[in-house]
């Protein structure tokens, strides 16, 4: 199986390279992720300048655009074929209304445009706690040996949330749910006309059932997503 591998913390990130070693079992993966962390870029694509894409090691490129930059150059000329695209593992969780500003999910989504299934992986952060990417690739390849059996039809993808525990598991629950639709926290810190966004992730509203609850109790939340 051909995998195409990005995300929207930069080439270099760690939870990038945790998923690829969560993929070597399934078949190939090739990175082809932004030159530089774009965290929150959306869906945001280059159509008036070159993107220079570099050959950074065997099977990882870097490109100067956005995570959709790189599926776009990756299903057009990068790689000759492409089964999953697979983004992440961000670091940052990426639930509910998330998936309309983040760079991760919206690679995920750019791949369901051109009939491409795919999965995007984001590790919430609490903090104060690091991240055992270790601990993140393990629970990748769980989530992605279930959801490659999965039926998925053309137009969807999957996003996975894994939660951050003070006590690491190594098998924590899986959870499909659907995901909050509930607004962010809004409070900015005004200074003059200068406006400072101080709202906290964790305080978003948790609704029952859906993936934001699953995943601040310490579960995996799976999302079934659709380009429409």
């Amino acid at each position: 199986m051909q995998i195409l591998l990005t995300n929207d913390d930069g080439y270099r990130a760690p939870g990038i390279h945790a998923l690829r070693n969560a993929l070597v079992d399934f078949g190939k993966p090739t990175i082809l992720a932004p030159l530089i962390e774009l965290s929150g870029c959306g869906h945001r694509v280059t159509t008036h300048q070159p993107l220079k894409l570099e050959l950074q090691e065997p099977d990882l490129y870097s490109l100067d655009g956005t995570p959709a930059d790189c599926v776009r150059v990756g299903l057009h000329s990068a790689m000759k074929k492409v089964d999953w695209v697979f983004s992440g593992i961000n670091s940052g969780g990426n639930l509910g209304v998330d998936v309309f500003i983040s760079g991760t999910v919206a690679a995920v989504r750019e791949g369901a445009i051109h009939g491409i299934p795919g999965i995007a992986f984001s590790q919430y952060r609490k903090k104060g706690l690091e991240v055992d990417w270790a601990l993140a690739a393990r629970w990748a390849k769980m989530v992605a040996t279930r959801l490659l059996h999965e039926p998925i039809s053309p137009g969807e993808f999957w996003n996975v949330n894994f939660p951050h525990l003070e006590q690491p598991v190594e098998t924590p629950e899986l959870v499909y749910c659907k995901p909050n639709a509930s607004p962010l926290p809004l409070a900015f810190k005004a200074l003059d006309n200068q406006f400072q966004y101080s709202g906290e992730y964790h305080s978003r509203h948790h609704v029952q059932g859906t993936d934001v609850e699953a995943c601040f109790s310490g579960r995996i939340a799976i999302s079934k997503m659709s380009v429409f």
